[in-house]
């Protein structure tokens, strides 16, 4: 009889134990403050993401204050539903000097055994968690013109940007993984070379995307069978005095998917807009496409004819939701993750 009460008590606890694990702590604070002086709760961002609950199901805000962060930031797979926010876009400033072919620290190899980094460990943040919000703040990479040097490594599905300055030369901006959906918003992208390129599936709304010399602004390597690739609303491409010659954007992979709908774009943009990187076999798998660009970099009788130029119509079926909500391995959430005010779980409430 007092073996079975050790039994029965043994299970109550695995489930008392089960049900801590499983059921929400709703006592969980859901905001946090970094601030390098210690007046927050952190004085690293990286050591608030490092604290957060693995895996939560909730929305965490962090709130960080102006400074200079000198961190390369990696927000981990298992570190979902963080929202940063900076208290200014100018004043809070993430900020590494990585570069392809940058040696390691003496002795230190990465996980293929190299001992400098490549082009995919050179960013200074890492997202991997999906549903992270990154806004009202700074995103640089100080390394110069030594080739590609990454600012933001997206690898995660339905990441939001918003209101963020993201500064680099080649390679700035890598929104990376197949059938990820990441939205930017209001944001400022500058760079060289290929400076937006990956294989996402994007939308970049009101940016404005400067070009800092003569060279390509897009390298999508869409896989052929993702419908969308990278699609620019109502941005405005503008570039520094020496960029006089400047590609909306070439084929990093055969499939390419890249369109402008209602851009801005200034006399940098060349009359041809679209190169083959130099294989004709790209013009026939490519897709690239504009509608009602203006400015005088908007050519649309001068652009390769292996471009496309849309009608209204077929410019009405192509909306961030509808591209947003396409093409992903998730099915369970709405196509307004990404719009103001809403969150996750409201979304799914509304089903």
């Amino acid at each position: 009889m007092v073996k079975k009460l050790l039994i029965v008590a043994c299970l109550l606890a695995s489930i008392q134990s089960i049900r801590a694990q499983t059921i929400p702590n709703h006592t969980y604070p859901a905001t946090f403050t970094v601030a390098q002086d210690g007046s927050g709760d952190f004085k690293t961002i990286q050591e608030a993401v490092n604290s957060f609950r693995d895996h939560s199901q909730e929305r965490v805000k962090l709130y960080v204050k102006n400074g200079t962060y000198a961190e390369k930031l990696v927000i981990p797979a298992y570190k979902p539903n963080i929202h940063i926010i900076g208290e200014s876009r100018d004043g809070v400033i993430i900020t590494w000097d990585d570069y392809s072919g940058k040696a390691y620290p003496s002795g230190v190899v990465d996980r293929f055994g190299k001992s400098v980094h490549s082009t995919y460990t050179s960013y200074t943040v890492l997202v991997e968690a999906p549903d992270i919000i990154l806004e009202n703040l700074t995103i640089r990479n100080t390394a110069g013109r030594v080739g590609q040097a990454v600012a933001l490594n997206v690898q995660a599905d339905r990441f939001v940007c918003r209101n963020c300055a993201l500064l680099g030369n080649q390679d700035t901006l890598y929104p990376a993984a197949e059938g990820t959906r990441q939205y930017y918003d209001n944001c400022y992208i500058e760079g060289t070379t290929d400076f937006i390129f990956g294989k996402s599936i994007s939308v970049f709304q009101s940016c404005t995307i400067k070009s800092l010399s003569n060279s390509y602004i897009t390298a999508a390597a869409t896989p052929v069978y993702q419908s969308h690739g990278f699609v620019f609303f109502d941005c405005n491409l503008i570039a520094a005095p020496e960029a006089t010659k400047v590609y909306l954007g070439r084929p990093w992979r055969p499939n390419s998917h890249t369109v402008f709908i209602r851009c801005q774009m200034a006399n940098h943009i060349v009359p041809a807009g679209w190169d083959n990187w130099g294989n004709p076999a790209n013009e026939k798998t490519a897709f690239y496409a504009e509608y009602q660009s203006t400015g005088p970099g908007a050519a649309p009788d001068k652009r390769v004819t292996w471009s496309h130029q849309f009608t209204e119509k077929q410019a009405k079926e192509l909306t961030p939701e509808k591209i947003l909500s396409m093409d992903s391995p998730v099915s369970t959430h709405e196509a307004d993750w990404f719009k103001p005010g809403k969150t996750m779980k409201q979304s799914a409430a509304k089903k």
